[in-house]
């Protein structure tokens, strides 16, 4: 695939690209939100991670951890009501309320999700462990022997140990290399397994927890949060879904392929001139046909909102995006969203520099329709058959002075290694410390990218990364 005055014949390096075909009207630059939302949230969390040990510190006389096994036995109280209060909030982050969404982004919720996650594990296991090894001092067994006594004698106890070991088995398949080992599908149903874990947990918290089992304001504040939490999820999942979906009826308009593995899938429904929807943002897509039905897969949009239609362009990487490709015009699609902070709204600075790999291009596609003028985009592909949307990015770079950088081949290759370094972006890019950096793309080139950024003397809080999935 090669174009006159795009690419040289050695088919490598940068080079650059004007012209094209226009594919809409001209959209307005959206305006800049500030951060104030996220800094609520960070605080609301805070202020409830000391008030859920609170109790324990208002119940606790002095004097009364004389005593290593008393030490001990306090920590594991103490790990505990973290452990309830992190619980809470990792099913708060999985509800997908709107506000939350809205607010903080798929993208960042999904790094918080990660690091309470890991928290988490760690509070309920120490928890277990300090209980159990201090209760047996007390009572002069072994951890061992104290563990079979509590599941025998101990109210909603063998529940607590089961929620537990749920929790084990989501952490183990969230560690980076296990993941990637199995199945989406099979991750995201294990997963799930952390719903179970709220409801076997829950019993235990109040039926032998030294703070909560007493009727009372603490007792009743925890059981509050519970509720809230729980019409949270049914908000989230449920009922703003159904809503959404009753209202804009998705149908598959058209399947265009874009190259052998890559096909654009065109939607139209109802009031989709009412549709509040940023370029760069995502919605979780299921297609209700004949081996599709029963699986939903987060794609970014492809072009900014137009009142018409919506699209997305999917790269095939396995069986489900394989059959994407033979989807019938007027099959119904079931969507959630739209979700995610990776817009031109959520910048920084004035100007920006977008860099794609791939497929990564589409969510920063539709992204230029929304950025002022003077946005930068380096495309980086293997080969001049990987450009994707390549007519439409032509017309942008015309008509929104959108500047364009293609840089093709390997990585070995001189013109990619040249460019893609921490003078080679400075080069292109005089002013890159001063702009908002937006990465989509293969994991390797987000984190090459990103520690050339740093070395170029680019700020963390400007550089933003496309996460799509809990």
């Amino acid at each position: 695939m090669t174009h006159p005055g795009t690419y040289s014949d050695r088919r490598t390096g940068a080079h650059s690209r004007s012209g094209g075909r226009p594919t809409g009207d001209l959209l307005p630059v959206v305006p800049r939100r500030g951060c104030g939302g996220r800094r609520l949230l960070v605080g609301l969390f805070l202020l409830g991670l000391v008030a859920s040990v609170l109790p324990w510190w208002t119940d606790t006389q002095a004097g009364s951890l004389a005593g290593g096994t008393a030490k001990l036995t306090a920590a594991g109280q103490i790990s505990g009501l973290l452990a309830g209060y992190l619980l809470l909030v990792q099913v708060l982050m999985m509800s997908r309320l709107p506000v939350l969404e809205r607010v903080a982004g798929g993208e960042r919720i999904a790094r918080w999700h990660r690091d309470v996650g890991a928290t988490l594990l760690v509070a309920v296991l120490a928890h277990m462990s300090l209980i159990l090894v201090g209760y047996a001092g007390l009572e002069g067994r072994s951890p061992l022997g104290q563990a079979g006594v509590m599941l025998r004698d101990y109210q909603d106890m063998a529940s607590a140990f089961a929620a537990a070991g749920l929790l084990v088995l989501v952490g183990l398949t969230s560690v980076r290399a296990v993941r990637r080992a199995l199945p989406y599908e099979l991750w995201h149903a294990t997963h799930l397994a952390a719903y179970a874990v709220l409801l076997l947990g829950f019993a235990h918290q109040f039926s032998n927890g030294t703070q909560l089992f007493r009727p009372g304001p603490v007792r009743t504040g925890w059981i509050a949060f519970y509720a809230l939490v729980v019409a949270a999820l049914l908000y989230g999942r449920v009922i703003a879904p159904l809503a959404f979906n009753l209202r804009h009826r998705l149908r598959v308009a058209d399947v265009v392929a874009e190259n052998p593995d890559t096909v654009s899938i065109y939607l139209t429904g109802a009031r989709l001139d009412r549709l509040t929807m940023l370029g760069g943002q995502f919605f979780r897509w299921r297609f209700l046909t004949r081996g599709c039905w029963w699986q939903s897969h987060p794609f970014s949009v492809s072009a900014a909102a137009n009142g018409r239609w919506l699209r997305m362009t999917v790269k095939v990487v396995g069986s489900h995006t394989r059959d994407l490709r033979d989807l019938d015009p007027g099959v119904r699609v079931w969507a959630v969203g739209p979700s995610g902070t990776f817009t031109a709204a959520h910048r920084t600075r004035e100007r920006a520099l977008l860099i794609a790999g791939g497929s990564g291009i589409t969510p920063l596609r539709a992204m230029l329709e929304e950025l002022p003028p003077g946005t930068a985009l380096i495309y980086r592909v293997r080969t001049p058959s990987d450009v994707l949307l390549h007519r439409e990015l032509d017309w942008l770079a015309q008509a929104r002075g959108v500047q364009v950088w293609y840089v093709v081949g390997s990585r070995d290759d001189p013109g990619p290694r040249q460019v893609m370094s921490a003078d080679g972006l400075r080069r292109l890019v005089p002013d890159v410390a001063r702009r908002d950096v937006y990465l989509c793309g293969p994991p390797g080139l987000i984190e090459q990218s990103r520690q050339l950024l740093r070395r170029a003397g680019v700020p963390r809080r400007q550089i933003h990364l496309a996460t799509f999935e809990l």
